[in-house]
């Protein structure tokens, strides 16, 4: 439990330190989150696990200046002086901020959710403009990939009041709107209507400052080929949570980055069609496709050696 709570108060101190640097006028919202606000800070006699799966280090000071760490030293007494606030934390522990990948500011909502499990559609995303950056900050979370907007205009404008020190929360990388087909699960979802509209939508979301796209379930290959086509061009990447299509389909296309390992990777599903979702979305490939089989070696090696490409298991 130490160990947690002082990762966030690391945050904290770790974020008063960036906007300080930034903004010098902190707003009156954000003051009420920062416990330490001042240009440099030593956290003395701590114990630090840097994250790197080495040796945790005991007794250490860690001195932060400008919001960032420009040393770890051997645990001292120090006092409080020339703008440096010394905190005393003999017995925390204390982790780097977290870069998370995979965070969204908004979460599923089922209309009318019954104990079975059903509910009525339609099936919604509301958004968590607010509680969602504390909530991040608040778990160590210093910055963060929102892997899929529903509100790009908010999620940018959010950003924009966090980087000027208006808003608390994590540095934001703003992922476009959702990349997605004809069809959705999710009524607020655009719908692509062919490969144009994909490279137009690219465009479009990366003259307004996202940096990234996220392809959803029903995107066609065709639109997803002009879509990663059109972000390379401009230097940006495209990731995805796919279903229509498969995982070896993607990475010939040059997708940048899969969502949620192999679970929804659709390849061997007895009932996938060409640009279609399959009834079992994955899970048969995911039951059938066994470690060490012809067929994960072959994609396994086709990921490796797809340029740019990086695999990465997240939640939802």
């Amino acid at each position: 439990m130490r160990t947690r709570v002082w990762a966030m108060v690391f945050t904290f101190c770790l974020l008063a330190g960036s906007l300080a640097a930034q903004s010098p006028q902190l707003s009156k919202l954000v003051k009420q989150y920062v416990r330490v606000n001042s240009p440099g800070v030593v956290l003395a006699h701590v114990r630090v696990i840097d994250g790197t799966g080495g040796t945790t280090l005991e007794d250490r000071n860690v001195v932060i200046q400008d919001g960032k760490v420009i040393a770890i030293e051997k645990g001292a007494d120090v006092s409080s002086s020339g703008g440096i606030t010394v905190m005393d934390l003999r017995g925390y522990s204390i982790i780097p901020g977290i870069v998370g990948m995979h965070d969204h500011l908004f979460y599923i909502a089922q209309p009318d959710l019954k104990a079975d499990w059903s509910s009525e559609d339609p099936l919604l995303l509301p958004q968590m403009t607010f509680s969602a950056p504390r909530l991040y900050l608040a778990g160590g979370v210093t910055t963060m990939r929102t892997t899929g907007s529903v509100e790009p205009y908010a999620d940018l404008n959010l950003k924009r009041d966090i980087d000027s020190g208006a808003l608390p929360g994590p540095h934001m990388d703003v992922t476009g709107p959702y990349l997605e087909g004809a069809t959705s699960i999710f009524i607020q979802m655009p719908h692509l209507k062919d490969a144009e509209d994909a490279r137009q939508t690219v465009g479009f979301w990366a003259d307004r400052g996202v940096t990234s796209f996220k392809a959803y379930m029903n995107i066609t290959r065709d639109e997803l080929k002009a879509a990663i086509e059109a972000a390379h061009k401009r230097g940006l990447k495209v990731t995805g949570h796919l279903c229509s299509v498969s995982y070896p389909e993607a990475a010939e296309l040059g997708i940048d980055d899969l969502e949620h390992g192999f679970f929804v990777n659709t390849q061997m599903d007895p009932d996938k069609k060409p640009d279609m979702c399959s009834e079992s979305q994955g899970l048969f490939t995911l039951q059938h496709m066994t470690p060490g089989s012809t067929e994960a070696k072959r994609l396994i090696d086709l990921l490796e050696t797809s340029r740019g490409h990086h695999l990465d298991s997240a939640r939802f």
